[in-house]
């Protein structure tokens, strides 16, 4: 890619604020290799020990190793008393303790000599005041879709003109973007006293005094929200939008040793295997394994599935065999490989082999399939995973049985209805040719000239001072 640095050869440092969470630290690397390996910036990328996961962990001693240009500035949390909100998701009491400590930031930035930030929407509310009192260009890195950034930008206003109904959050309207219904706003969104939606609504409000927003997106993935948010319909003043997705793979991993899963793939035929993988940021029920095992089980297809059964990795020490049911594995050993050691995502996806993603449709997920053109099996389970699952099957890169159950509805999709689906799916060819022209689409993105190529040179060209919007 051509160096976006001034003529005077003068590099700005742009300082990345991630929060927590694989979902959210995967992209801030991936910009963070862009920026300094194409588009002449120097970068630091803020980290806080010790990570919520051990995948987190991982991830940001392989960033740092493959890429020393990207430098590490440690910042160390005020103390954090989790009681006060019990039975919390790990990963929201992270965002609260990195909230609370954002004026911390200040004599950090000011020794690393920051000339512009780019934090994320988790902490939005309160990185802004700080970068204010820095003289410094905040902007905000949306990790997830355009389609869920117009309802973060929106969702206040929402609430606005719906206050004192009584009628709780319903469906959802987003101008110039398309209505979100009731089913798939986010489950704590419902609940006005639960932390996530306080966090939620406090950084929707603060995204008009960004001086820009990157989201991981493309234009022909998402045209109408992307469209919406640039042209100023969802929200009035908002800032510049730059669509620079898909953000593009820039670490590697070290492979678990225990883990075959390429020599496996290997041996596989093409277009075969059905890739099963739920993240790393939610677990499933142990009655919703049992049913996807014998869904996969009973479509009779090759697999090659990645469990994981616990929130937090650290605490996932559940055997296989136990959570899969009495005989699964022997069963499926000849055509199934199962495995809850790491894999590389999007190696997996480019194998020739995988013919399927059966996905929770975490917005990395879905923008790794579109990258890769592997047609998606949705099944959301959590968050913004169903307005990521609308993404998908309104540009054709997948299907979605939008009346699957998710976390906290009654019932568990059944092992027929999955095996059904999964056969469907694997069957349809023009789903496969819809699929691969998306992966067409996503590279024309990220080339030289591209819309998000264009995007990234134009931030990149912001970050070097003064014409970014300090409000």
């Amino acid at each position: 890619m051509p160096s976006s640095g001034d003529a005077a050869g003068r590099r700005p440092h742009v300082v990345l604020i991630p929060s927590a969470g694989m979902g959210h630290l995967v992209p801030f690397g991936r910009l963070a290799v862009a920026l300094s390996s194409g588009h002449g910036c120097d970068v630091s990328l803020v980290t806080v020990l010790p990570t919520v996961s051990t995948a987190e962990s991982k991830h940001l001693d392989a960033l740092f190793d493959a890429f020393p240009a990207v430098r590490r500035l440690d910042f160390e949390l005020a103390p954090f008393d989790a009681s006060e909100f019990p039975s919390a998701d790990p990963f929201f009491l992270r965002f609260e303790a990195m909230r609370r400590s954002a004026p911390l930031l200040g004599p950090l930035l000011t020794g690393a000599g920051a000339s512009a930030l780019a934090t994320d929407i988790a902490l939005t509310s309160v990185v802004i005041p700080v970068a204010k009192e820095q003289g410094l260009p905040c902007h905000i890195l949306f990790t997830a879709s355009a389609a869920m950034l117009s309802l973060c930008a929106y969702f206040p206003t929402y609430l606005d003109a719906n206050a004192g109904d009584g009628g709780g959050v319903g469906d959802v309207d987003i101008p110039g973007v398309y209505r979100i219904p009731k089913a798939s706003i986010p489950q704590a969104l419902h609940d006005p006293n639960h932390l996530f939606t306080r966090q939620f609504v406090a950084n929707g409000r603060s995204l008009t005094s960004a001086a820009g927003i990157l989201v991981n997106t493309f234009d022909a993935l998402e045209p109408e929200a992307v469209a919406a948010l640039q042209q100023g319909k969802v929200a009035s003043g908002f800032p510049p939008v730059f669509a620079v997705g898909s953000l593009l793979p820039a670490s590697n991993q070290a492979k678990d040793p225990q883990a075959n899963y390429m020599e496996w793939l290997d041996a596989q035929p093409a277009r075969s295997v059905v890739y099963v993988s739920f993240g790393s940021r939610k677990a499933i029920s142990g009655e919703q394994l049992r049913e996807l095992a014998a869904g996969l089980e009973t479509s009779g297809h090759r697999f090659l599935w990645v469990v994981k059964s616990t929130v937090v990795d650290r605490d996932d020490a559940a055997e296989l065999g136990e959570l899969l049911g009495e005989g699964f594995l022997e069963r499926v050993e000849k055509r199934g490989l199962v495995t809850k050691a790491w894999v590389d995502q999007e190696e997996v996806l480019k194998h020739e082999s995988v013919a399927l993603f059966v996905s929770h449709c975490g917005w990395n997920s879905v923008t790794e399939a579109a990258a890769s053109g592997v047609p998606v099996l949705a099944l959301p389970r959590f968050g913004d995973q169903r307005v990521n699952s609308g993404v998908v099957a309104r540009a054709g890169l997948g299907v979605w049985a939008d009346t699957w159950s998710w976390e906290g509805e009654a019932g568990v999709i059944g092992a027929e209805e999955i095996s059904e689906k999964v056969k469907a799916a694997m069957a349809d060819e023009a789903l496969r040719r819809k699929a691969a022209s998306v992966a067409k689409a996503a590279a024309k993105a990220v080339a030289g000239g591209g819309s998000s190529h264009r995007c990234l040179v134009e931030f990149a060209r912001l970050c070097q001072g003064g014409t970014c919007r300090t409000n």
